[in-house]
């Protein structure tokens, strides 16, 4: 894998569950691949959707993003849940390419901006999406558990 132009975009399916599951498993979030495919099926409905960059059938990264309804108006943002490249093949514009396709599809819908979470505890995370644009100084995000 030499570059990103190698790389194909493709919706995610069952197929992909396994090698998702493992990315997410090092990333610290534990998940099997039956945890996965129940994910995915869940993201077949409209206004989600995970994406896949695949480079000859083997997954580098995925982005997982949806689109939610604004209440103040009758618009919608996309937001984005989970961007992550496999770490034997990052800094080479796969996660770059993740998030542009996932805002050329939230452009298409007419979302009227785009969110994403990034972990204080993942500062080249955070870097990325700053030098996307992203501000990290527009809003909170507050956090309780039940």
């Amino acid at each position: 894998m030499n570059d990103a132009a190698q790389l194909t975009l493709r919706n995610a399916s069952a197929d992909d569950a396994g090698r998702i599951a493992a990315m997410l498993t090092d990333e610290g979030y534990p998940a099997g691949t039956t945890d996965l495919e129940a994910r995915l099926a869940r993201f077949e409905q409209p206004g989600s959707r995970v994406v896949v960059a695949d480079a000859a059938g083997e997954v580098l990264g995925f982005i997982a993003f949806h689109f939610v309804p604004r209440f103040e108006n009758d618009g919608q943002f996309l937001r984005i849940l989970a961007v992550v490249v496999d770490p034997g093949v990052r800094e080479r514009g796969i996660g770059r390419l993740l998030i542009a396709e996932a805002e050329r599809i939230g452009v298409e819908a007419g979302a009227a901006f785009f969110e994403i979470t990034a972990g204080h505890h993942r500062p080249e995370a955070r870097q990325l999406y700053e030098s996307l644009g992203y501000d990290a100084g527009v809003t909170s995000y507050l956090r309780k558990r039940p």
